[in-house]
């Protein structure tokens, strides 16, 4: 258990090396919903002489106790119902404890519960001390033998981490699976699931030829719905071996679908556990955004397999080395078997809409903080997002063929290890011949670094230049001054006629091709005797995780959009202009008349990819466009939206209306790319149209076979509040009434009605027999909906959206803490909203100091109001 200090925190300086090793645990398992036994036998090892033996075990009923075979008095050890204590201990032993715990009593989703009739773990981070005794910390790794007994009749089906060597029949209708975990790993990558599970298989001959069984498990009524899933894996164990050449280890792979989860899924060594919102997935249930995530999903808890199992780390401080590095593994692996600019976009509009928030607000933290209080609320868009693009940055930094070199370096060193962010970049540092030290400063610091850029040009001699001044905002817990960052930023110059300048600039800092190296607070790019003034394209392909500033004119962004030939920069500088047209005062109509005019070249052209098109169309969302302004005005700003919207929608009618009709016959099933596309920009079409006329959207809706145009069509109607939209929404509800996942997206439209008086639709949901407060996917869809995609119903004038979402995590932190504390995250921005709003907000707050009981509500709630 780590050491807290007294204000409460866990501090990365006090780290230490565990006290006694686990070389080996042998678990053995009665499973019982009711009250289920495991019985432990850890074979242990003292690291570090004269320290006692202490095991984390949470909230355990303790029925035996021996030490080498001995039954130990109650003298010899103390549990406080948090930590075992073994009294005079000093030498290598065998410590077997047996306790009961109650899973179908276990809502908080950690450790062993039930779900419906399944009995299944999750133990990231600290969840396997509620299923039994061990050192429950990432760099205690044993190896593993499970054995699970239960009752045949109600859990047919028995896994659990690495291989099955052996089965039997017991009496009493009882049987018994056992399995090995050959591989040194930690408790938090734990694993069993039992019940009546059926599954779809393939077994493959992975590079290094070992013979590897792949199977997706749910329940039977699902199981037809998982092969999609089964082919993503497949698909991302091959792409692992030719990307970054790791194989698979063991000889069977196994994924569970669960209808209760907290998380997305968890990378379990050889079996992962999955919500099954990621799995389950056919054209008449599933969206083609559903099924794109759950091809990423399913390939980043696979590819974890290296990046997390394999390599593991020392710490929870380390937490990104994992799902930083993970969440780049698995962008790239959709983008090389997909559009690289679409997943591009795709990243870059969560990094800003929501993760440059997080940056900004009293959550911020440092990829790898110095400090904790609760891990689970660490688990941020910071360490995930952020930390895969610095990941990014230092491929760019040292080069794509040194940044290959050292991912498997790092994977080769640290084998079988729990490593560090120091051992990463050593790899890094080995394999390039670059100090990284000031690389490092990335995971240091705090808050997104912002570049201010200014040009000059003097027409007598023809001389152009640029200033490059960077800044790192202060942040909770660093008020600065910081020091810079080293950031690779793409760019280039273009002449009158759309041509790129190729003239290296004259600059102190380090420039490679269209790669410039920023090192220092300031720098300055000169091009003597150029002749004429060019028009600068920064950041291309988001080259650095930072915000730019840069005084473009309306009329320079269309340009540049025009003359970039890189999809996802074109797609940035249409958002700029689309935020100007919004935001601005005295651009707004020239912005919005030059986005009308690329939007139109766009509609028009039948080269463009569709999907691409309709990435152009989405207007920067509300989290996006609060980060634009100073003060959040909710109502301003999605009024401004919705004007530009219809403004837009109008004066490109007829080209829509084309656009749309033409689509019809390619956006026909299937899940080829070029069906997904073109069901994306006619949908992107319909949406638009709907400002004007929701009878394409009925007509839709009456005729389409795919969840994909259903649903878009469904959304229209109720958020236009067309004639049709109540009959529509009841047809859809009766159609899926028995999809618990298919019920999540109406309750999701319901909740995002983009008014005020949504509110009164939610408190209904909350009423009716639809609200499931235990499962967090319910919880998502109708109060997650509220807070994070409904800004005109939860930030209501009167205050009642914020009160409604305060009153709901204070019911549901004592049934799930980890959801009810994410629930919270909502308000990470109240300091920035407008007078009135941010009162209210505060408030709410306010009114949760004394309903919080657990340490992670209590814990964010202190940050929020710090």
């Amino acid at each position: 258990m780590p050491v807290r200090r007294d204000d409460g925190h866990v501090y990365l300086a006090d780290y230490q090396p565990p006290a006694w090793r686990i070389p080996h645990a042998d678990l053995r398992f009665d499973l019982d919903p009711d009250a289920t036994e495991v019985e432990a036998r850890l074979r242990l090892e003292p690291a570090r002489p004269g320290e006692p033996l202490l095991l984390d075990g949470e909230d355990l009923e303790l029925l035996a106790i021996e030490l080498d075979g001995q039954p130990l008095p109650p003298e010899r050890y103390d549990y406080d119902g948090q930590r075992l204590c073994v009294h005079g201990v000093a030498a290598a032993c065998e410590l077997r404890t047996r306790v009961r715990i109650r899973p179908a009593a276990n809502t908080r989703l950690e450790g062993l519960y039930r779900s419906g009739s399944l009995l299944l773990t999750q133990c990231e981070s600290e969840g396997f001390r509620r299923i039994t005794f061990l050192a429950d910390r990432p760099d205690v790794m044993p190896t593993w033998r499970i054995t699970l007994r239960a009752e045949r009749r109600a859990y047919p089906v028995l896994l659990a981490n690495g291989n099955p060597v052996g089965s039997r029949e017991l009496e009493g209708g009882r049987h018994e699976a056992v399995w090995e975990n050959p591989h040194p790993t930690p408790g938090y990558l734990f694993a069993i699931a039992a019940g009546p599970l059926a599954r779809v298989s393939t077994t493959l001959t992975t590079a290094e030829g070992r013979r590897v069984e792949l199977n997706v498990w749910a329940e039977a009524g699902d199981v037809e719905r998982c092969r999609y899933a089964l082919g993503a894996v497949e698909r991302a164990l091959r792409w692992d071996e030719q990307r970054f050449g790791r194989c698979y280890d063991l000889d069977v792979f196994n994924i569970v679908a669960a209808q209760d989860f907290t998380m997305g899924a968890m990378e379990n060594k050889g079996l992962n556990i999955f919500n099954a919102r990621y799995i389950l997935a056919d054209e008449a249930t599933a969206t083609d955004t559903d099924f794109l995530a759950i091809e990423s999903v399913v390939a980043h808890e696979y590819l974890h397999n290296w990046s997390g199992n394999r390599v593991t780390l020392r710490d929870w401080f380390q937490l990104s080395l994992k799902e930083g590095l993970t969440v780049y593994r698995d962008s790239e692996f959709s983008a090389d078997l997909h559009s690289r600019a679409l997943k591009r976009i795709e990243v870059v509009r969560l990094l800003r809409g929501r993760q440059f928030a997080e940056d900004a607000g009293p959550l911020a933290h440092p990829v790898r903080p110095q400090r904790y209080r609760e891990i689970s609320n660490f688990y941020t868009l910071t360490v995930y997002e952020k930390g895969a693009e610095l990941i990014r940055v230092l491929q760019a930094l040292v080069g794509d063929e040194a940044f290959q070199a050292g991912m498997a370096r790092y994977f080769a060193d640290n084998d079988g290890r729990a490593a560090t962010l120091e051992d990463f970049l050593a790899a890094h540092a080995a394999a390039s011949g670059r100090d990284l030290s000031d690389f490092a400063r990335w995971y240091a610091q705090a808050g997104t670094p912002e570049l201010r850029i200014s040009a000059s040009f003097d027409e007598a001699s023809g001389d152009y230049a640029l200033e490059i001044i960077q800044s790192q905002p202060a942040t909770p817990g660093q008020p600065g001054p910081k020091a810079p960052l080293p950031i690779p930023l793409r760019f280039a110059l273009y002449g009158p006629a759309g041509q790129r300048v190729g003239a290296a600039p004259q600059t102190d800092a380090p420039v490679r091709g269209d790669l410039l190296e920023l090192r220092e607070a300031r720098h300055v790019l000169r091009w003597p005797g150029l002749g004429f003034q060019p028009l600068p394209a920064f950041n291309q392909g988001f080259s650095a995780p930072v915000r730019l500033r840069f005084d473009y004119t309306p009329a320079q962004l269309a340009t540049l959009a025009r003359w970039e030939a890189d999809p996802f920069s074109r797609w940035d500088l249409l958002q700029q202009l689309a935020v100007q047209a919004i935001t601005g005062t005295d651009a707004r109509v020239a912005a919005t008349e030059a986005l009308r005019e690329v939007l139109a070249g766009l509609l028009a052209d039948d080269g463009a990819d569709p999907a691409f098109v309709a990435e152009c169309l989405a207007l920067p969302d509300f989290d996006t466009l609060a980060e634009a302004v100073p003060v959040v005005d909710p109502q301003a700003l999605a009024g401004a939206r919705e004007s530009l919207l219809a403004t837009l929608a109008a004066a490109l009618e007829q080209p829509l209306r084309q656009r749309y009709a033409a689509l019809a016959a390619a956006a026909g099933g299937g899940l080829q790319a070029s069906a997904m596309a073109a069901r994306a920009l006619r949908n992107a079409c319909l949406d638009w149209l709907g400002h004007l006329d929701t009878v394409p959207a009925q007509t839709q809706f009456d005729a389409t076979a795919t969840m994909t145009e259903r649903l878009a069509a469904l959304r229209v109607l109720l958020h236009r509040q067309a004639p049709g939209a109540e009959a529509a929404l009841a047809a859809f509800r009766e159609r899926f009434a028995g999809d618990p996942l298919v019920t999540d997206k109406w309750i999701g439209l319901v909740a995002t009605r983009p008014a005020a008086d949504a509110l009164a639709d939610v408190q209904w949901l909350l009423a009716s027999p639809w609200w499931k407060p235990a499962n967090p996917n319910r919880v998502r869809a109708v109060l997650g909906n509220l807070s994070r995609g409904n800004p005109l119903a939860f930030h209501r004038l009167d205050g009642a959206g914020h009160r409604l979402i305060a009153d709901q995590v204070a019911a549901i932190d004592p049934i799930n803490p980890q959801v009810a504390a994410r629930l919270l995250g909502a308000f990470e921005g109240w300091r920035r909203l407008r007078s009135g709003l941010r009162e209210s907000a505060e408030a709410a707050l306010a009114s949760l100091q004394d309903r919080l009981a657990s340490a992670d509500g209590r814990d964010l709630l202190d940050r929020l109001r710090a």
